[in-house]
């Protein structure tokens, strides 16, 4: 275990500045848009932008992050988007290296680019319990490939990376249906706000 993704780094790392308000996460959008609304769990949320994209749409989202700092910021934007968005978003506090959340209870879990002190497997794995039958699991992450976003994150580890194969594997044969992994390219703004391309790693999965 590392204590490079612990509290104090994500703290630190908002009181920085890195709360502007941003999109929701592309594969997100792509992935999700046709999913019937229900209850979601979008585990690692940051400032919420992908949480408030979700509750505009009807789902009923649970918002976890480390950060207090992020929270306050999410939910600051989730005022200011009015009382039906505020209405559909449980904001927790947690620690996702130990957080365990409810067994085969969501309709929609969905985690994007999310580092913690611990096992990403290990992290990937309790998630994937979550998942109600017949919902989606969808995570988002950095490909090996892609050197920019530990420079993006400020870190020079490894485990920020993880491969749609590494996650697959873990999955039960029989119990999922992996209906994406892929590699993905995404423009975005890099630290000093040029646009930069990301290598992403896509998977979403139903349980069946």
């Amino acid at each position: 275990m590392t204590e490079e993704f612990g509290k104090e780094f994500w703290e630190t790392r908002y009181h920085g500045g890195h709360t502007a308000e941003r999109e929701p996460n592309p594969h997100l959008v792509a992935e999700v848009a046709e999913l019937s609304p229900g209850t979601a769990l979008d585990a690692g949320c940051g400032t919420g932008g992908e949480a408030l994209w979700l509750a505009a749409r009807g789902w009923q989202v649970t918002a976890v992050d480390i950060s207090t700092t992020a929270l306050q910021h999410a939910r600051a934007r989730a005022d200011a988007a009015g009382s039906e968005i505020v209405t559909r978003i449980d904001w927790q506090q947690a620690d996702l290296t130990e957080w365990i959340p409810p067994t085969a209870h969501f309709d929609l879990v969905c985690t994007h680019y999310v580092h913690t002190a611990g096992s990403p497997q290990d992290l990937f794995d309790r998630l994937a319990t979550a998942v109600a039958p017949a919902g989606t699991l969808l995570i988002v992450g950095h490909h090996p490939t892609d050197h920019l976003s530990s420079h993006a994150h400020g870190s020079s580890s490894s485990h920020v990376h993880i491969t749609a194969a590494d996650i697959a594997a873990r999955l039960e044969p029989g119990r999922w249906e992996v209906q994406v992994a892929e590699d993905r390219s995404r423009q975005a703004p890099g630290p000093n706000g040029a646009e930069i391309t990301f290598e992403d790693t896509v998977l979403r999965a139903r349980r069946v």
